[in-house]
């Protein structure tokens, strides 16, 4: 059997950084990825808070924010590619109380597993006035590979991937996601070699 027989889809996984990976970027990363299929991968780093509060970052796009709860949350570096735009990682929206359908938002990549991924501002509308998603991780910028990019990486040993846990994106202290995904695999940090072994 060939390496690259079997077209392999990480959708809803984790990509773990080894200690190799010296990227900025990247290095000691956790991404979750949003799509990954033959045209390539994106994702967004769960782990790397910038200096900007959620409520620093309603206050640039000009809009209050009424959820005590998000507004000492910090936003992350999503990835380094277009990392002026805003990408909202959330739970979907429960029937509840809203009037509308649960694709609310304008622009919502559905990832099968659970979450929604939204660039429209209407989310961070709906948030502002203390409704949308109760859970959410937003993001300035994402992180993408183009065909076979990501798949190459993986066999240089760049990174390790496990199924993604929603506890660790929503409910994991940021300092203790790289620890917490690794642990998905049963591994701690320090079991991890920086040199690809070579069959």
């Amino acid at each position: 059997m060939s390496i690259d027989s079997a077209p392999i889809n990480l959708t809803h996984h984790f990509l773990i950084a080894m200690p190799g990976l010296e990227d900025e970027s990247f290095a000691r990363s956790v991404v979750y990825l949003c799509e990954h299929s033959e045209r390539g991968a994106l994702g967004l780093i769960i782990n790397k808070p910038t200096e900007i509060t959620l409520k620093g970052l309603f206050d640039k796009v000009d809009l209050s924010l009424r959820r005590e709860d998000l507004r000492t949350a910090p936003v992350f570096s999503g990835g380094p590619v277009q990392t002026e735009r805003g990408f909202v990682l959330h739970e979907p929206m429960l029937m509840d109380k809203a009037e509308t359908d649960e694709s609310a938002y304008a622009s919502t990549m559905t990832i099968p597993g659970g979450l929604e991924m939204t660039t429209s501002k209407d989310v961070l509308e709906a948030l502002s006035t203390g409704a949308g998603p109760r859970r959410v991780l937003i993001t300035l910028g994402y992180s993408s590979w183009g065909e076979g990019q990501l798949e190459s990486e993986l066999g240089e040993n760049a990174w390790l991937t496990v199924a993604a846990d929603l506890s660790v994106i929503f409910d994991t202290p940021v300092a203790e996601r790289y620890d917490r995904a690794l642990a998905l695999l049963g591994l701690q940090a320090w079991m991890l070699s920086p040199e690809a072994g070579h069959a």
